[in-house]
This record gives structure tokens, C-alpha cells and sequence, in this order.
């Protein structure tokens, strides 16, 4: 495949890139058409790496009023309405609805996806389904699975034993919801103890972390600790991490110190964070998100994630990273100028580093032919206008087109274009 006149962000100049063997091979001006090539005009397209979401329940989603409607909009009546619908688990269930949404995801230019599955459950069901989903989907999308104990480690029977489970039948990764433990005791050691399971199996660690309005809730300076000691490091993440919004700056300034110093990754999930915090304000109520532009100007790794899309913990959601991305940049006051012109860094590069694949991701010569084509001028335009990509290019071949709106108002004097660009 060859794509003519092409934009790269950042870059003022346009430029061909080819796609042989499902790699990228060139990209330079004036590469040549040869006969039986597959060529496509992008003089008004420019190319970004594919998006990553960085943290999703893809077990959870189209579940919304199953068996009953989150009235309340409160985790806790979530993680209720979520174990009684998952007494009607079977991977049948699981594959069809996952793979329904996964669909959503690639027709709006996500590749990547980092999904916490359920480890507390008779059979491991969930699991068993996302490791197929994983092999059948992987010429539309690469899943990266991490074994999530949402009822807590120690709050579910053989808690630890069905996480290494879980390790053991493939998953990528492990987690932890330390807050959600029956005392600090428990939280601590819960993650004393998966950090063990990663290194034993030289796995990823991606913990639900201090996930709570309380300032109090501190199993960051815990995870932070053994990325560290463990020498995991970039190969940890914490998600969430809502209280940092509570916390004192005398505590943040010192917690800081250490964040550096361990080097793990941040996900923030703006729009889930923004609907299942500050429940229990008065005024003012909370934003409920952690330090991301603190984080970042720290040389810090922060991207961020759908998390829930229609379950009994979200009701909206259809898997664009763009409607992510637009809630973070408010909610984070991530509105300035240069700010939107580097904010997709959040849902393309930033999720790479997140996901450890920079290895195997972005447009450079050599690694896998995948992009998107937005008819875009940069960052701020593409936040702005909300523009879907065009085309999704997965090993050179198109796996996704989205014919544009075009819109029209009808005046006394005739029909006139709308263009709502500048």
C-alpha cells in the first residue's frame, strides 16, 4: 500500500509512505507507483499512530440496565448490580458482547486495548473468553489482558490463588484494588504479594489504586514502592489514583519525589472518573481525577482510558477515545493552545509507553503498517471538531472507512455547505 501527499502530525510537510509486508518501508517524498500497487490519495488526511486505550472492562460492556439500572451512579452500587449479573456469565456471553464493542472501538481507530478482566469468579469464565477473544480479534485489534480481582484479593475466597490462575492461562498482567481490601493491613499486602506473582512470572502489574475521594487512601506510595524495589519500574502502572486530588500538597510534594523515582505510569479515565466521583460532596463537590498535568510536567507517563463503556458502572460511552480525550483535557484545564496541540499524545503515544509496546508502535520505518487518516490539521483541530478518522490501516491493509457527514442549511437564496472548520 502506498499512501501519497500524507500529513505526519507535528509536521509541516506532506510525505508518501509505503507499506510492504505489513511494515512500514518508506517514508520520504516521491516514492514511486508500481504496477498492482494499492494506492490512496491523503492530500487531505493527516496520519497518526493508531489510538491505545489504556484501561477497559471489555467484560463488563453492554451491560447497562442488566439486571437492573445503576440508579444511584455510585461504584459501590455498580460492583452490587455487576455480581448479580455475573451469576449469568458464560463465555458465549462474554465473546458476543465483547467483540460487538470491540467493533465500535476499531471503526473509531483504536488498535490497543488494555482490558482488566475478572479473576474472582467460579471457573474463570471471563477469562477463558477475552484469552479467545485475544487470538480471534488480533486482525483488528491487539488486547492486552490483565487479571483483575474486583472484589478484592483477600475479600474473595482463594482470592491470590485464582490471580495466579490467571497468569498461569495467559493473561498479560495482574491487578490489585487495594482500597477496596477490609483494612489497610490487607491492602498492603495484597500488593506485597502480586508484585511476587509479576516477577515470578515476569508480568505486567496494572493496579486499580486509591480510587476514592479519601485523602487517606494511599496505596500509591505502596505500588510506587515496589515498581521500584522490584526494579518493574516502567512495566507498572497505576490506574486511577483519584485521591491524589485530595491529598495535601505537603504529602503530593513528597509523593512526587518517589513517583519519579519508581518511573511506573498513570491512567486516568476522565469520564468515568468525573461520573463516579464526588458522590458523597456536598459543595464543593470534587472533580474526582488524579494530578494529570502535574504528573505530565513531571516527565511522568499519564494516558488514559474508556474504562467502562454501558455497564452498571457507566451508562453512556461507544468506545471513542476522542470523547475521552475532550473530557480530560476540560476537566484537567489542559485548554491552552500548545496543550490541545500535544493532547493526543494522551490516547496514541503516551498509551504505547503505558502498554510497553513502544517496540511495535508508531510510524517509523520497520515496525507494524498501522495508522489512522483524520481529514485534520493537528491536535487542536481534531479535539475541537471531534473528527473521526477516515481510514484505519492495520499491517497495510484498511480495516476501517468512515464516510464524513457533510451537512447543509437551505437558505431562500439556495443550499449552503457547512464547514465547521475556521
Amino acid at each position: 500500500m502506498l499512501l501519497k501527499n500524507v500529513k505526519l502530525n507535528h509536521q509541516d510537510e506532506r510525505l508518501d509512505i509505503l507499506i510492504e509486508d505489513g511494515v512500514f518501508k518508506a517514508i520520504e517524498k516521491n516514492i514511486p507507483e508500481r504496477e498492482g500497487m494499492e494506492v490512496l490519495d491523503c492530500s487531505e488526511f493527516l496520519a497518526l499512530s493508531p489510538y491505545v486505550d489504556s484501561h477497559c472492562h471489555l467484560d463488563y460492556v453492554a451491560t447497562y440496565g442488566q439486571p437492573r439500572y445503576n440508579e444511584s451512579g455510585t461504584l459501590f452500587e455498580g460492583i452490587e448490580i455487576w455480581g448479580e449479573r455475573s451469576k449469568e456469565i458464560t463465555a458465549e456471553d462474554v465473546k458476543k458482547r465483547t467483540s460487538h464493542v470491540l467493533k465500535w472501538l476499531v471503526a473509531q481507530g483504536t488498535q490497543y486495548v488494555r482490558t482488566h478482566v475478572n479473576s474472582d469468579e467460579d471457573g474463570l469464565v471471563s477469562m477463558q473468553a477475552m484469552i479467545e477473544l485475544r487470538e480471534e480479534m488480533k486482525d483488528l485489534i491487539d488486547i492486552q489482558i490483565i487479571a483483575f480481582p474486583q472484589l478484592g484479593v483477600y475479600c474473595y475466597e482463594n482470592g491470590l490463588e485464582l490471580l495466579e490462575e490467571s497468569l498461569k492461562m495467559g493473561a498479560d498482567g495482574i491487578g490489585a484494588i487495594p482500597h477496596s481490601e477490609d483494612t489497610r493491613e490487607d491492602a498492603v499486602k495484597s500488593l506485597h504479594e502480586i508484585f511476587k506473582l509479576a516477577v515470578k512470572y515476569d508480568k505486567l502489574v496494572d493496579v486499580h489504586c486509591d480510587e476514592t475521594d479519601d485523602g487517606h487512601s494511599r496505596g500509591i506510595e505502596v505500588v510506587a514502592s515496589e515498581a521500584r524495589k522490584t526494579g518493574l519500574g516502567s512495566r507498572v502502572t497505576a490506574s486511577h489514583t483519584c485521591a491524589m486530588g485530595s491529598y495535601n500538597n505537603a504529602y503530593a510534594f513528597k509523593l512526587f519525589g518517589l513517583l519519579k523515582k519508581a518511573g511506573l505510569n498513570f491512567v486516568a479515565n476522565p469520564t468515568i472518573n468525573m461520573h463516579l466521583q464526588g458522590r458523597y460532596d456536598s459543595y464543593p463537590k470534587r472533580r474526582g481525577l488524579t494530578r494529570i498535568k502535574e504528573l505530565t510536567e513531571a516527565g511522568l507517563n499519564v494516558s488514559f482510558g474508556n474504562d467502562d463503556i454501558m455497564d452498571p458502572f457507566y451508562p453512556l460511552g461507544c468506545g471513542d477515545m476522542l470523547e475521552v480525550l475532550e473530557m480530560g483535557v476540560h476537566a484537567a484545564h489542559l485548554t491552552g493552545y500548545t496543550q490541545l496541540q500535544d493532547a493526543l499524545k494522551f490516547i496514541t503515544s503516551n498509551g504505547a509507553r503505558t502498554l510497553n509496546i513502544e517496540d511495535k508502535y508508531g510510524i517509523e520505518l520497520g515496525k507494524p503498517g498501522n495508522l489512522i487518516l483524520l481529514a485534520g490539521e493537528g491536535g487542536y483541530d481534531i479535539i475541537r471538531r471531534h473528527v473521526k478518522p477516515s481510514y484505519s490501516i492495520r499491517k497495510g491493509k484498511i480495516i476501517a472507512k468512515n464516510e464524513q457527514p457533510k451537512f447543509t442549511v437551505f437558505r431562500e437564496s439556495g443550499p449552503e455547505s457547512v464547514d465547521f472548520r475556521a
